[in-house]
This record gives structure tokens, C-alpha cells and sequence, in this order.
């Protein structure tokens, strides 16, 4: 990583630049960290200072420092360790974010959406990674931190760049994509995560589509084809490639089938088919984006059958788990919003060869005024061949409440609890070689503590 000394305010002892090329310097925001050679930038917010840990900073690997001019520097400094003084340490990350990407010059593919940004990248990246030196995000660091953080730990040779790009806020995506201008951006759905903050759906259609932003001139914009808010994009700047199950979109899915060990298809009515090795025909669709990029790139059929066969999910995204006494479970815990958890009922519904379906439901987050009436809903996907639904949590409660005003007399059999600790007898009981468990909710819930209690 090679950093000008530009971004510098006040003394500097050297270059971040010069002593980059001395020896390769690790990125860390995070003091307790352990890491080689790392360059400590200490972040300030309204409920933490960085400032204070850069003694447990240096402890962990750091060999040099950014740091904002207002702060006092500690006394103990060791003597000819190098800081460098910023007005605002954010800025100066995200500016030698900006330096170092324009060094490596990768081809950026930006992914956003309310659900399957995780999995679409992981698809693209198992597809490309063949042929390409390909890094992406790691976890979920998609944020105006996290996607500088991303950038700077990508290694020096990276050819293609796969960044994950959240927000619940207007302005967030137009400033991450005008940071990495990408060459492809995909939009994977508009569901109602942060709807709270954006006031409907149709603000949060406008809010994703600020990707295009930072979009290269000729670039080209991936999107649900299927998704009514997204139908009348139109623009000379840049290219737009449909996906969906409708007749409208460029790469039309036909005959989708899941199975218990994943998903395949066939697009545009071909005979030629694809694999994936997860679950649920929302995943299909996200396989289908990866599929666009990857030819957008030049990947051949072979090479993308291959990818999407040998994909590798982020953890929590409905990873199927061996349970107790031969059940199965779908750990799919990392976080939910009412469409996610809808598309993962339905999928759970189409699962053959179980004769007991359980969907454990929890609490959502960040819906907003309308979160009563929003976890009420997915009431509506819970029917036959579902057998039983267990709800955790408060906002969870509502989820069942929506189940009897819809269904007086549902045929299935409910349950609520108020903790995740309350539920763990009833649950246990339940698992059996006949049975396959859905766990999803908000990640605030910890709802993978109870799949993980069951594994076999």
C-alpha cells in the first residue's frame, strides 16, 4: 500500500507512502486486533474515542499511527514510532482507501440489495476466482467504514474487487459508489430493511439505486427484473441487464427445482442447467446475477456451472446444519426483514421428504412505525405443509398474533415464548429423522444459539 503524504496535516515523521514501501502495512481500526506490521487509525464516534487504545494498539502489532490533531497523543509513545496528524482520522481512511484503489486499479463489482448481498457476492467470487485474482468483502464490512477497511486489505494483485455495500440512510450508497466507482453494480431486491429510516419502499428502491452514482461511463447495472419499483430505469450512461422469473428480463429463470442439498435451473428456456448448493428459488435468483456478471467478464458456461457447484457460503445465510437424532436444521440467523423471512418459509415448505416442518421466528428490527403490521404479515406464508411455528421473542409474538387473525383455525400447531432459553424443551422434543427446523430472525435475536444447541 503506497499512501501520499497529501492526506497529512501538522508533523509527520514520514511518509505513510515511504513507509509503506518498507514494509506492508495492515490496516486496523480495531485495537485489539492482533496483526503484523499494522497501521493503527483510531476512529472517534459519539460513544467511543480509538484515541485511547493505542498503547493496547501498538501491544497488538501496530508499528505506526493516523491520528486526528485535536487529540492529546499519549505520553508513552514509544520513542521513533511514527504518527501522523489528520484533521479527521474517517477521512484520512477513507482517502488512502481511494489511493490505494486507484494503485491496484482492480475492476470493481458493487453489490447492494435488502437481502442476498452476502450471497451474491460469495456466488460471484466462487465463480471468478478461477480465472481472476478475485478479493471480496469479508463479513459484513459494508459500510462507510467497512468498505475502506475491504479496500486496503485487498492484496496488491487483485484483479477483481467483489464489495458488498450496505446503508440505512439516503446519501450512504451514493458516497460508497463514488469511492469505487464500480464497472458492474447489482441490486439484488428491495425488501423493507431500514425501512424506518427511508419511510417506504419505494424510498428504499431510491435509496439502492443511488449504486449508480460512482457507476463507470459504459457500465452496467444488474437488477430484479422482477421488482415492479425497478421497472422503469432507463439510462444512456450505462447498460441494464434484467433477472427474474417473468418474460421481461434479459436472463429469464425456467424450471427452477430445489431439493434438500440445494437449487438448480435452467434460463431463457435452454436445456442447459445450473447447480447451487444452497436452498430456496431467492437464491436461484442471486445465482442468476453472479451468472450475469460473470459473463459480462468473458466466464464461459463450464466455468460458471463450476463456480456456483463449489460455492462456499458466509455463515447464517440458510446453511443446512446436521441436528439432533437425525433432524436437519437451516441456520439462516444472520438477519431477516418480512420478505426474507417469507421467501425462507416458502422454501422450507417446498423441501420434500419431511414430515415435520418447524419455522422458530423471531424478532425484526428497524421496521419502522408500521413493525406491528410488517411482522403480521409473514402470516400469510404460513400454511400447510408447515406443521408447526414457534415465535421468539416480542415483535416475534406478533408474527403468531398475525397467524390467528388470518387463520382462526389453523391446522398448525403455535407456540410463542418471550425468550430463546423458554423455547429450547419444546424444540428439543420436536427433532427427530422426520423433521427439518428453520431458525431465522433479526441478528440482534442471537437466534443461531439455539440451532447451534441442536447440532447433531
Amino acid at each position: 500500500m503506497s499512501i501520499g503524504i497529501d492526506i497529512v496535516r501538522g508533523q509527520a515523521i514520514q511518509s505513510i507512502g515511504a513507509l509503506s514501501h518498507e514494509q506492508r502495512l495492515t490496516v486496523m481500526t480495531d485495537s485489539r486486533n492482533m496483526v503484523e506490521n499494522g497501521l493503527f487509525v483510531p476512529l472517534k464516534g459519539e460513544r467511543f474515542n480509538g484515541h485511547q487504545f493505542l498503547e493496547q494498539a501498538i501491544q497488538n502489532g501496530a508499528v505506526a499511527a493516523v491520528w486526528m490533531e485535536r487529540e492529546p497523543l499519549p505520553e508513552n509513545v514509544p520513542e521513533g514510532f511514527p504518527v501522523f496528524f489528520v484533521r479527521d482520522t474517517l477521512v484520512a481512511l477513507q482517502s488512502m482507501a481511494k489511493s490505494y484503489l486507484n494503485q491496484v486499479n482492480p475492476k470493481i463489482i458493487a453489490v447492494t440489495g435488502s437481502n442476498g448481498k452476502t450471497t451474491t457476492k460469495d456466488m460471484i467470487h466462487s465463480i471468478l476466482s478461477q480465472t481472476f485474482k478475485v478479493y471480496k468483502t469479508q463479513g459484513n464490512l459494508n459500510n462507510h467504514i467497512g468498505v475502506p477497511l475491504t479496500i486496503l486489505s485487498m492484496p496488491e494483485d487483485t484483479q477483481i474487487l467483489v464489495l458488498e455495500m450496505g446503508m440505512n440512510h439516503f446519501g450512504e450508497l451514493t458516497f460508497l459508489s463514488q469511492l469505487a466507482k464500480p464497472k458492474i453494480a447489482v441490486i439484488t431486491n428491495i425488501g423493507e430493511s431500514h425501512i424506518e429510516y427511508l419511510g417506504s419502499r419505494e424510498g428504499i428502491a431510491k435509496a439502492k439505486l443511488e449504486i449508480v452514482k460512482g457507476l463507470r461511463k459504459k457500465g452496467t447495472l444488474i437488477i430484479d427484473g422482477d421488482e415492479p419499483l425497478l421497472a422503469n430505469i432507463h439510462s444512456h450512461a450505462f447498460q441494464i441487464v434484467r433477472c427474474g422469473y417473468g418474460m421481461q428480463n434479459e436472463w429469464q429463470i425456467t424450471e427452477a427445482n430445489e431439493s434438500v442439498d440445494g437449487a438448480s435451473f435452467s434460463l431463457n428456456g435452454k436445456q442447459e442447467r445450473f447447480s447451487v448448493p444452497v436452498l430456496g428459488k431467492h437464491n436461484v435468483k442471486n445465482a442468476v446475477y453472479s451468472f450475469a456478471v460473470a459473463r459480462l467478464l468473458g466466464a464461459d458456461m463450464e466455468m460458471i456451472r463450476h463456480g456456483l457447484e463449489r460455492l462456499r457460503l458466509t455463515k447464517m445465510r440458510f446453511e443446512k446444519v446436521a441436528g439432533m437424532r437425525g433432524s436437519v436444521l437451516i441456520n439462516d440467523c444472520y438477519n431477516a426483514n418480512p420478505t426474507s423471512m417469507k421467501a425462507s418459509v416458502e422454501t422450507l415448505k417446498a423441501l420434500p421428504g419431511f414430515e415435520r416442518r418447524v419455522a422458530v421466528l423471531g424478532d425484526m428490527y428497524e421496521l419502522g412505525e408500521n413493525e406491528m403490521a410488517l411482522h403480521e404479515s409473514v402470516a400469510d406464508v404460513l400454511t400447510k405443509p408447515l406443521t408447526h411455528v414457534v415465535t421468539i421473542g416480542s415483535k416475534g409474538a406478533w408474527i403468531a398474533e398475525g397467524l390467528r387473525k388470518r387463520h382462526s383455525e389453523s391446522e398448525l400447531e403455535v407456540h410463542t415464548y418471550a425468550t430463546k432459553e423458554e423455547a429450547v424443551t419444546y424444540l428439543d422434543s420436536l427433532l427427530d429423522e422426520k423433521t427439518i427446523m428453520l431458525f431465522k430472525a433479526s441478528r440482534l435475536l442471537a437466534l443461531e444459539e439455539l440451532s447451534d444447541k441442536f447440532r447433531a
